[in-house]
């Protein structure tokens, strides 16, 4: 487990945080790291991805609602120092089915989490941006100054996002900072969705003793990044003493896996390496190679990974394994 007070000492103590999207996978590691750091933690949450039994070990908030409410979010955020914008919907193949729903939740959904911010006065908004803004560009590693190149809109929505805020922090003197996740993964990552990320759907499938199935060749490479790392970037990018007025920052941790190497570490880790993987044509607007140079985020920020991908996915999938028996699902 991560020493959070160790890195983190006591910043966050008595700081009211308000954190959207609080009771996802992403959001409630943060959600918890602010709280064993003793802030005073809301978490706004809709339950349409969250669960709130990811908010069953720690002191909390919870307000079940949506960024689509600027009523709620503009009473919620009263008195918040700190904004962690996790909220979204947050698919590729999804956001290629359900467009419109897409733009709503996370193109307006982040207009009305930054007009509330704005009104209650916060001091900064942490914004999770995405590594899909680069799309396939044949340049490697992926580094912050290049252009975007949305190939889906889920995509677009998060550069959208992204312009909004670099916007709001010209504009109105509200400090925002844009947090490019690269393929987070880890321990509450939901499995059974029909959109479910690699590492949760390869645990899944090979609990259930099935083939994992692979969209393309899989040789397609990502920067895997363990939850921790995004957490551990949004603590420091909240705790800078520097105006960020927008900026992007990649989060990873600079190391490429295939697909094809990641399922066979997976089953080998289950021990089920009978279980090779199945493979299908490729999915559109997914990318072919992802990999991160972090040396912006570690010069402005101190950013450096906490957890490495190795000891990440051991704890993954110690975790699903645990999940399996009691739930009858991965």
């Amino acid at each position: 487990m991560t020493d959070w007070n160790k890195l983190h000492g006591p910043a966050f103590k008595g700081a009211r945080v308000l954190v959207t999207g609080g009771a996802g996978f992403i959001g409630s590691h943060l959600s918890e790291a602010l709280a064993l750091l003793g802030a005073d933690v809301l978490v706004l949450d809709d339950l349409s991805g969250g669960d709130t039994r990811n908010l069953a070990t720690f002191k909390c908030e919870f307000i079940q609602g949506t960024i689509l409410n600027a009523p709620l979010l503009e009473n919620t955020v009263q008195g918040c120092r700190f904004v962690f914008h996790q909220a979204a919907l947050g698919s590729v193949p999804g956001s290629v089915d359900r467009p419109r729903a897409y733009h709503e939740v996370n193109d307006t959904g982040t207009l009305n989490v930054l007009e509330a911010a704005r009104k209650a006065g916060v001091q900064r908004v942490m914004f999770a941006a995405s590594s899909s803004a680069y799309g396939d560009a044949p340049e490697l590693p992926k580094v912050e100054t290049m252009a975007v190149q949305a190939l889906s809109p889920y995509a677009a929505n998060k550069a959208a996002c992204e312009a909004l805020m670099s916007a709001y922090a010209n504009s109105y003197g509200m400090d925002t900072v844009n947090l490019r996740y690269f393929n987070i993964f880890g321990p509450r990552q939901n499995a059974n969705s029909a959109y479910a990320a690699v590492i949760a759907a390869f645990a899944k499938s090979l609990l259930a003793g099935k083939h994992p199935q692979i969209f393309g060749d899989g040789e397609q490479s990502r920067d895997f990044t363990f939850v921790a790392n995004a957490v551990h970037a949004n603590l420091l990018a909240a705790r800078s003493t520097q105006k960020l007025t927008g900026c992007v920052f990649n989060v990873a941790c600079g190391q490429r896996v295939t697909v094809n190497e990641l399922a066979t570490q997976m089953a080998q880790a289950l021990g089920r390496p009978a279980l090779t993987p199945q493979h299908h044509p490729p999915r559109v607007g997914d990318v072919k190679h992802s990999v991160a140079d972090i040396s912006a985020a570690r010069q402005t920020l101190g950013y450096a990974p906490v957890v490495d991908f190795s000891t990440g996915l051991k704890s993954t999938v110690a975790w699903y394994q645990a999940e399996a028996p009691a739930s009858g699902k991965a």
